[in-house]
C-alpha cells in the first residue's frame, strides 16, 4: 500500500495538478480532500489542456479513480459543467465518484460571499466570490446541505426551506444590498428555482455518489494506491496561513487525513510541491512580490493568470522562509519543484532566504503569526546566477545547466529536504525525476 499526499508547499498554484496527473497512471485511487472551485488546477497531458476546477486532476486516467471526499465543498451545477466539458473531450467521467457526506455550495453562498467582501471594502481579502467560505461557515454552524440530501428530493426541500429565511434575514443587515444587488438577491433566494436548479443537478450527478469512507477504506484494505490530492498551500491554511488571508478549510497532510477520510497514521508519504519562484492570487502580505519587470517576466512567462478566475497572479522571487515553514508544519518526504524553465533567461535569480524588520533590524528565519507585523517586513536575499538556457527539452538531471542545478540544490538547502521531482514544462514528460 501506498498514500501519498500532495500538498502545496506555499500560496497556492504551485502546480499540484500538474504532479497528480504525472503519479495518477501507477495510482488506483486519487481524493480531492478539500476547498471548492474556488481555485483550479490546469493539466497538460496528451489529451489536450484542461482546466479543473472540482475534478480530482486522475480524471484522465481511466483505470484510476478519483473521489470528491467529504472535506470538499461542492456546487452541483458547476459540477455537472465540468464533466460536461470532460465529456465533450472524449471522458466519460465514470471514474469520478462523489462522497455523500460533502456539503454543497448554495446560490446564496456565493451572494453572502460577494455581500462580505463588498461590506470589506478597502480591507477586501480577495476571494473568488464562489461562496467557499459561506459553505464552511454553514458545515461548521450544523445547518449544511450535505450531497447525501441531494439526492434526497424531499430532504432537500425541507433543508432549503428552513434556510432560505434566515439568508433574506442577513441580507437585510448588508445597508444599501437590497438596492443595488436585487437581482443577485432574488436569484439566490428563491427557493423553487434553487430547488429545481440543484434537483436537476443532483439527478445528473446521483450515479457518481458513493459512501466515500467505505470506498476508501476498501482501497486501503486491498492496499491500494492512494494520491489525496491538495488545493491551495500551507500560507492559506486557515490555522497556519496569513490570517485572515487564508482558505476556510486546511490544505495541509492533516486536512488531508479527515478530507478524505482515512486515518493520518495511512499516509506514508508526503509531497510537497513548490513552485520555482513565488505566487499569489488574493490580498495579503507576499514579501517577495516584484512590481518590476521582472515581476511581470515571471508572470508573462509562467502565464501566471488563475485557472478558476483569470486573474493576474502577484509574482515575486522564491521565498524560502515561507517554504521552510510549511516544510516544518507538513513534514515532507521531498519536495516537487515546477516551472523551472521560467527562470530560463534571467542572469540573476534571487532567493529570500530570511525577513528582516526595519523597525528593529531584527531577522526573522520564519513566518510571523500577525499580520501587521508579516506586513512590514522585508525580504533578505541572496543572489545566484542564471543560467540563460533552455530548460524545457532537459529529461535528466544531468540534462540541466550547472547553474540550474546549483539553484535547485541551494533550495534543497534552506528547505532541508529532498527535491525528488523538477519540472520544466507542463508536459507529463518534462518531468525529471532525481
Amino acid at each position: 500500500m501506498s498514500v501519498i499526499a500532495i500538498v502545496g508547499a506555499q500560496w497556492g498554484d504551485e502546480g499540484k495538478g500538474r504532479v497528480v496527473d504525472y503519479l495518477a497512471d501507477e495510482a488506483d485511487l486519487v481524493i480531492r480532500y478539500g476547498g471548492g472551485n474556488n481555485a483550479g488546477h490546469t493539466v497538460v497531458n496528451p489529451h489536450g489542456h484542461f482546466k479543473l476546477h472540482l475534478i480530482p486532476s486522475g480524471i484522465f486516467h481511466p483505470g484510476t479513480k478519483n473521489l470528491l471526499g467529504n472535506g470538499v465543498v461542492i456546487n452541483p451545477p458547476a459540477l455537472v459543467s465540468e464533466l460536461d466539458d470532460l465529456l465533450g473531450a472524449g471522458f466519460d467521467g465514470e471514474n469520478l465518484f462523489i462522497s455523500d457526506r460533502a456539503h454543497l455550495v448554495m446560490p446564496y453562498h456565493v451572494l453572502l460571499d460577494q455581500l462580505e467582501e463588498r461590506e470589506r471594502g478597502a480591507n477586501k481579502l480577495g476571494t473568488t466570490s464562489r461562496g467557499i467560505g459561506p459553505a464552511y461557515v454553514d458545515k461548521v454552524a450544523r445547518r449544511g446541505i450535505r450531497v447525501v440530501d441531494l439526492v434526497e428530493p424531499e430532504t432537500f426541500r425541507a433543508r432549503l426551506a428552513a434556510t432560505v429565511p434566515r439568508i433574506r434575514r442577513i441580507v437585510a443587515g448588508y445597508p444599501g444590498a437590497e438596492d443595488e444587488m436585487a437581482a443577485e438577491i432574488a436569484e439566490a433566494t428563491d427557493e423553487d428555482g434553487i430547488a429545481d436548479a440543484y434537483l436537476a443537478a443532483g439527478a445528473r450527478l446521483a450515479r457518481h455518489v458513493v459512501d466515500g469512507q467505505t470506498l476508501v477504506d476498501e482501497a486501503l484494505v486491498r492496499g491500494d494506491r492512494i494520491l489525496l490530492e491538495g488545493q491551495l498551500g500551507t500560507m492559506r491554511d486557515l490555522d497556519w496561513g496569513i490570517y485572515p488571508y487564508v482558505t476556510s478549510s486546511s490544505p495541509i497532510p492533516g486536512g488531508a487525513s479527515l478530507g478524505a477520510g482515512l486515518p493520518a497514521v495511512a499516509i506514508d508519504r508526503v509531497l510537497g510541491v513548490a513552485k520555482a519562484y513565488t505566487t499569489a492570487v488574493g490580498a495579503g502580505p507576499l514579501p517577495t512580490e516584484l512590481e518590476d519587470a521582472d515581476g511581470e517576466a515571471l508572470r508573462e512567462r509562467g502565464i501566471e493568470y488563475g485557472t478558476s478566475t483569470g486573474r493576474a497572479r502577484r509574482c515575486g522571487w522564491y521565498d524560502a522562509v515561507a517554504v521552510r515553514f510549511s516544510v516544518r508544519l507538513a513534514g515532507y518526504s521531498s519536495i516537487a519543484l515546477t516551472k523551472l524553465d521560467v527562470l530560463d533567461g534571467f542572469d540573476r535569480i534571487l532567493i529570500a532566504r530570511a525577513y528582516r524588520d526595519p523597525a528593529d533590524g531584527r531577522e526573522w528565519s520564519t513566518v510571523p503569526a500577525s499580520t501587521s507585523v508579516y506586513e512590514r517586513l522585508e525580504p533578505v536575499y541572496e543572489a545566484l546566477s542564471g543560467w540563460q538556457a533552455d530548460t524545457t527539452a532537459c529529461r535528466s538531471w544531468a540534462d540541466l545547466p550547472a547553474a540550474a542545478r546549483t539553484y535547485v540544490e541551494r533550495l534543497e538547502e534552506l528547505a532541508s529536504v529532498p527535491i525528488s521531482h523538477v519540472s520544466v514544462g507542463p508536459e507529463r514528460a518534462q518531468m525529471i525525476v532525481r
